[in-house]
C-alpha cells in the first residue's frame, strides 16, 4: 500500500500537471465544442485507457526502452498528428463529421470508434507523457512492498484525476459552444475548434 503521506503529495502534484493545458485537454475542449459533452466522453474513455497503459508500462520499465528508440514513435506520431490536423482543417472549413453544421445543413454523426481512437492515440503517441510518468511514478512506489497494490492505487488515482480534468475542459468547450451559437457564430466556432485541433495534430507530430 502507498503511505498516506505519499498520497497526500501525489494527488495535488498530479492534479496540477493534469489540469495544465496540454494535448489531451485541448482535444477534450475542442470536442466539447463540436460533438458535445456527452459524445466527448468516448474520446475520454480512449484517452484514459491510453494513460493507464502508459503509466503501467512506465513503472515496468518498458517506456525507458521505447524512449531510447524514438524512431518507434515516429510513424505512429506522424500518422496520428496528420489525421488530427486533417480533421482540424475540415472543421475550420465547416466541413467533415466533426464540424458543427451551419444553418440549413443536416447534423453529421461522428462514430464512437473514431472518438475512442482519437483519445487513445493522443495519449499513447506522446513521448512527453512517457517521460513524465517515468520520472513521476517511481518515487511513489516502495521496493519493500508488493508492486501490484501500489501501482493499482496510483493508476486509479491518475485516471480519476485525469477524468475530472478532461470533463472540466469539455464543459468549458460546451459553454463556449452555447455562447457562440446564441450569437449565430457557428462558423467562428468551427474555426476556433479547427485551429485547436490542428494545433493538437502538430503538437502530437513534433512533440
Amino acid at each position: 500500500m502507498v503511505s498516506p503521506s505519499l498520497l497526500a503529495l501525489f494527488v495535488p502534484t498530479f492534479f496540477f500537471v493534469s489540469a495544465t493545458p496540454g494535448m489531451c485537454m485541448t482535444l477534450s475542449m475542442t470536442l466539447g465544442m463540436t460533438v458535445g459533452f456527452r459524445r466527448a466522453l468516448w474520446m475520454m474513455a480512449g484517452e484514459l485507457v491510453g494513460v493507464g497503459l502508459v503509466a503501467t508500462l512506465s513503472v515496468l520499465g518498458v517506456a525507458a526502452v521505447m524512449l531510447n528508440y524514438p524512431e518507434a514513435f515516429s510513424m505512429f506520431k506522424w500518422v496520428g498528428g496528420a489525421y488530427l490536423f486533417y480533421l482540424g482543417v475540415q472543421m475550420w472549413l465547416s466541413k467533415g463529421k466533426m464540424a458543427i453544421p451551419l444553418e440549413g445543413e443536416q447534423p453529421r454523426h461522428t462514430g464512437i470508434k473514431e472518438l475512442v481512437v482519437q483519445g487513445f492515440v493522443t495519449a499513447v503517441a506522446n513521448p512527453k507523457g512517457w517521460a513524465f510518468f517515468i520520472s513521476l511514478l517511481p518515487p511513489f512506489i516502495s521496493a519493500d512492498q508488493a508492486m501490484a497494490p501500489q501501482l493499482t492505487i496510483l493508476i486509479v488515482l491518475i485516471l480519476l484525476i485525469e477524468f475530472m480534468c478532461l470533463m472540466m475542459y469539455a464543459a468549458g468547450g460546451r459553454t463556449l459552444r452555447h455562447f457562440l451559437q446564441k450569437s449565430g457564430n457557428v462558423r467562428v466556432m468551427n474555426r476556433i475548434a479547427g485551429s485547436l485541433m490542428m494545433g493538437v495534430g502538430v503538437w502530437l507530430a513534433v512533440g
